[in-house]
């Protein structure tokens, strides 16, 4: 198969797809192949006719339709990958002659990702940000690594706020102990709010050995619709306090905790991983207000159709997080009263602002013959593989052959990002 390029006009492309001979034969013969139990043809039991009774029977051109889609299934995506083309809507096709023992050629007319002409995104005025890393800031990073190294002890006084209790509980509302309101050798932490407000609090103050009623009432929008708003009593008994112990503070914490041999040395190297995270978020800041402002500075048509797909990409990303949680997008419409339509239209306006984005970078790696290397796009798999904890060759596997095209375009665009950046005017 042979693709040529022939015109775009506005959004609409058009090219050819030239098959020989061989090509369109071997397609009628698999769809023979794949079709022929569904013929009865007299003399013959079903599916043993030959293809040429078939063709005598029904016409000669019994397959050719089934066989052109054949072709356009296996070669359409790798045509618009070889033609470095994205589109957005469904192509039309016109043929020339089909004929048995000929190639054909199907000129292809379809919408594709704009290419516009943007204005204003050399020059772009933008704030300068800087992120500082207070000492305070640092402090906190080594209280967090060292609670991580806190070890949990049993004591022999009443729990307190931050201590650990091991105890039974039994929950009733009235005299009738409820489903689910039991528990043996359960560990809390009070104060960390995993029970329901009140419960934690009253723990305070007893020692191991003891019993507590605690008596609380079950929120009004509690999961469970039966004890909502319930006032309710848990018969608790606690088996042990725990508190959690500290290490010091001091060089031998350092060396126990890291590769270095003092604590000033673990501080600065915290400090320093600080000051490049803070580094980095100073500089995507930044680049979020350069490209707002290029977005800003164009007005371009966005097809509706683009919009339309965006939101659907919305919407399915959304509904995945929801059964996460084990929860439909569809239980979610029902919780917050909302219809779909409602939904979409909330959609609309983040739809159509990352459309628009998208269409401006576009332009700009047009603008620019902005491109990415074969070392680029490698060394983007291998960092794909380090993040997801996979083999640079696993990672292409994943992606496929015929997706690299899309993984390079989103590398076109960031780069296109750094590009307005990179001519940004700091101030």
């Amino acid at each position: 198969m042979k693709a040529t390029f022939i015109s775009r006009e506005k959004n609409d492309v058009k090219f050819t797809m030239e098959f020989t001979a061989e090509e369109f034969e071997n397609a009628q013969i698999k769809v023979y192949q794949q079709t022929k139990d569904q013929f009865q043809i007299d003399g013959f039991r079903k599916g043993k006719a030959p293809r040429s009774i078939i063709e005598r029977h029904y016409g000669v051109g019994v397959f050719f339709e089934d066989a052109i889609d054949e072709l356009f299934r296996e070669n359409y995506g790798k045509t618009l990958n070889e033609l470095g083309l994205e589109v957005i809507g469904s192509p039309s096709a016109e043929f020339s002659e089909i004929a048995k023992g000929q190639g054909f050629t199907a000129t292809i007319t379809v919408p594709c990702f704009p290419i516009v002409e943007v204005k204003d995104y050399k020059g772009v005025e933008i704030e300068k940000v800087e992120q500082e890393v207070k000492e305070e800031d640092v402090e906190a990073e080594i209280k967090a690594l060292q609670r991580r190294n806190a070890r949990i002890a049993i004591v022999e006084r009443p729990a307190q706020e931050g201590d650990t209790v091991l105890f039974d509980y039994a929950g009733f509302v009235g005299e009738e102990q409820f489903e689910g309101g039991t528990a043996e050798r359960q560990e809390l932490k009070l104060g960390s709010g995993m029970f329901i407000p009140g419960f934690e609090e009253q723990l305070v103050g007893v020692a191991a050995g003891e019993d507590k009623d605690v008596e609380v009432t079950f929120p009004e929008e509690y999961h469970a619709p039966d004890l909502a708003g319930k006032a309710a009593v848990f018969h608790c008994h606690v088996h042990e306090v725990k508190e959690e112990q500290l290490p010091e503070l001091d060089d031998e914490f350092a060396k126990d905790v890291s590769e270095f041999d003092t604590l000033d040395e673990l501080k600065q190297s915290h400090k320093e991983r600080l000051e490049t995270y803070a580094q980095a978020a100073s500089t995507s800041q930044m680049k979020d207000a350069a490209l707002l402002k290029v977005v800003e500075a164009n007005d371009i048509d966005v097809p509706a159709i683009m919009i339309e797909d965006e939101m659907d990409r919305m919407a399915q990303e959304l509904d995945q997080q929801l059964r996460y949680q084990g929860m439909s997008l569809a239980q979610y419409m029902e919780f917050t009263g909302k219809t779909m339509d409602d939904f979409r239209t909330e959609l609309r306006p983040d739809a159509e602002r990352q459309v628009k984005t998208r269409i401006i970078l576009t332009g700009i790696v047009e603008a620019e013959k902005i491109e990415v290397s074969a070392e680029e796009l490698e060394e983007e798999i291998k960092m794909m593989g380090i993040q997801y904890q996979m083999t640079a060759e696993k990672v292409k596997e994943l992606i496929g052959e015929e997706n690299l095209g899309f993984l390079k375009k989103d590398l076109q665009i960031k780069k296109a990002i750094d590009f307005i950046f990179d001519n940004a005017v700091v101030k």
